[in-house]
């Protein structure tokens, strides 16, 4: 496998689990991830999400980071609009001079919530149209050329920590082309605009002091076990919790319940988010991801599993390695 790997890691909260296991799982999966060859480990800000820990990505971060030596761990990503750009510079210029050459800012403009935590989160509803915006000025503060005068990030000023540019539409793609960021595309549950962004961030990339060459990142679902009938059974099940995730909103669904709303009409159309799944035994799983990079002309590719246990999960990552990477690589 000539494209890198990545993970991204959605630090979910397993029933009947807690946060702090979470965490415990996290280390572990980062620190085999840095010998099996994974390029890097990312979290995402969500918040008001029981199965989802990461609501504090910068701490967890940090926390990673001093139980691992040498993997790339940052946001995939800090939802910017919920935040001051000063702020999440020093967060980051922090975790940069902590661990140098180890930290990405990944950036995303969604509130990574529902409406009735955003305002909980005090965001502004129009927060969002200022995002290129704030990508600037965040980026002014962790190069040391500010765009504020008179403000520094302490720490963050001349830390220059890389910032990618995740979405899942058209307009992502135009910004980090804009900027010449590297570029995250969400496909591993916004699969519709995947080949249209990919062409435009391509087709539209102005060479910047980052980076003089697009670098396109495409997300993909995977779940990788022994047996063909043990993944499929990991991916169903992992199907039926989404079901809870998207539409639960609160309520809680008998098994028989989401079965039936995984099989209507609605429920398809949330299947067919996770429409780009290699789902199988480690060459079914590799033949996938070969293909996949091939066909979206990615540079690196960042894998989610929602495997139901530690275990099951573990194992996922650590077969498509056996099967595609290599140490250091």
């Amino acid at each position: 496998m000539t494209v890198p790997l990545s993970i991204l890691d959605l630090a979910q909260v397993a029933e009947g689990s807690t946060p702090a296991e979470t965490f415990a799982s996290s280390v572990s999966l980062a620190q085999h991830a840095e010998t099996w060859g994974y390029r890097r480990i990312w979290y995402a800000e969500h918040h008001n999400m029981g199965s989802i820990a990461s609501s504090a990505t910068s701490v967890l971060i940090a926390h990673i980071a001093a139980h691992t030596s040498s993997i790339r761990l940052g946001s995939g990503g800090v939802m910017l609009p919920n935040h001051s750009p000063l702020t999440i510079a020093e967060q980051f210029g922090t975790l940069e001079s902590l661990h140098p050459g180890r930290i990405d800012l990944g950036l995303g403009r969604a509130p990574g919530s529902d409406q009735v935590t955003a305002r909980a989160l005090r965001r502004d509803p129009a927060s969002a149209d200022s995002f290129p915006q704030d990508v600037l000025e965040l980026q002014g503060y962790l190069t040391g050329e500010t765009r504020v005068p008179g403000v520094q990030a302490t720490p963050g000023k001349g830390t220059n920590v890389p910032l990618y540019i995740l979405g899942s539409s058209l307009f992502g793609a135009r910004l980090a082309a804009a900027l010449g960021l590297p570029f995250a595309f969400a496909s591993h549950f916004a699969p519709q605009a995947l080949q249209d962004a990919a062409a435009i961030y391509r087709r539209e990339f102005t060479p910047s002091e980052q980076t003089d060459r697009p670098h396109f990142i495409a997300g993909v679902n995977v779940i990788a076990a022994d047996s063909a009938n043990d993944a499929h059974h990991e991916f169903h099940e992992a199907m039926l919790r989404r079901v809870s995730l998207l539409l639960g909103r609160g309520q809680t669904f008998t098994r028989e319940e989401s079965e039936a709303i995984l099989a209507s009409p609605g429920g398809q159309q949330m299947a067919d988010m996770a429409r780009y799944s290699a789902v199988g035994t480690a060459d079914v799983v590799q033949d996938y991801l070969e293909r996949f990079a091939a066909q979206t002309g990615a540079d690196e590719l960042i894998l989610a599993t929602q495997a139901g246990s530690t275990e099951a999960w573990l194992r996922s990552f650590e077969l498509v390695a056996g099967a595609m990477l290599r140490v250091g690589a």
